[in-house]
């Protein structure tokens, strides 16, 4: 049996990934190095290897421990709920995840502008058939006059853009706000706007 890991090993690993984080964030695959991982985590280099192989094995760690944070807004989309509220209840959810998750959505960002090498796959089974079952009941709900008729991936892909946005272009937001906190205006905004475009 293997033995559990000591609190050391967990708390070196919990800093390989925070640090991990950080720098693909800020440099993306290509640009992040062994290096500055281990010098962001106040370990060696020796000393991280011994817990991860590879620059590629800490990326992996992290892609696989976001990608289910990341599906968790839209899985909660209950097709027995109020369709506006639903579909409003998900926009704020994903902005939250920008404002509470900020490296791992400039993480996700960066592995998409690469073009999805390392998660591909993922996109194209996982993530497409969740899109696809939601996608069929905001559609259902429009059939039925419930809702505007709205191209379902469209409009998910409309939220994606306008929470997201908040985290993979922050400099940009704060620059324009100056001292204003981007979050609350947003949050205003995107229910205003969801709520008169999806009005029967």
């Amino acid at each position: 049996m293997t033995k559990p890991p000591t609190r050391i090993q967990q708390r070196n690993r919990a800093a390989i990934l925070s640090a991990g984080l950080d720098v693909f964030s800020q440099y993306g695959f290509r640009g992040a190095t062994l290096d500055q991982i281990a010098e962001a985590a106040g370990l060696s280099k020796p000393n991280l290897l011994y817990y991860f192989a590879s620059k590629e094995a800490i990326h992996a760690a992290l892609l696989e421990r976001l990608l289910e944070t990341w599906l968790d807004p839209l899985k909660a989309l209950d097709g027995a709920g109020d369709p506006i509220a639903e579909i409003m209840g998900y926009a704020q959810r994903k902005l939250a995840l920008s404002r509470d998750y900020p490296r791992e959505s400039r993480l996700w960002a960066n592995e998409i502008l690469q073009g999805a090498p390392r998660i591909e796959d993922i996109l194209r089974t996982d993530l497409k058939a969740l899109v696809d079952k939601k996608a069929q009941i905001i559609k259902a709900w429009a059939d039925d006059g419930r809702i505007a008729d709205v191209d379902p991936h469209h409009l998910i892909f409309s939220i994606w853009a306008l929470t997201q946005h908040y985290a993979d272009f922050d400099v940009q937001v704060r620059a324009v706000l100056g001292d204003k906190a981007p979050y609350d205006g947003a949050s205003v905004f995107l229910d205003a706007l969801y709520e008169k475009l999806l009005q029967p």
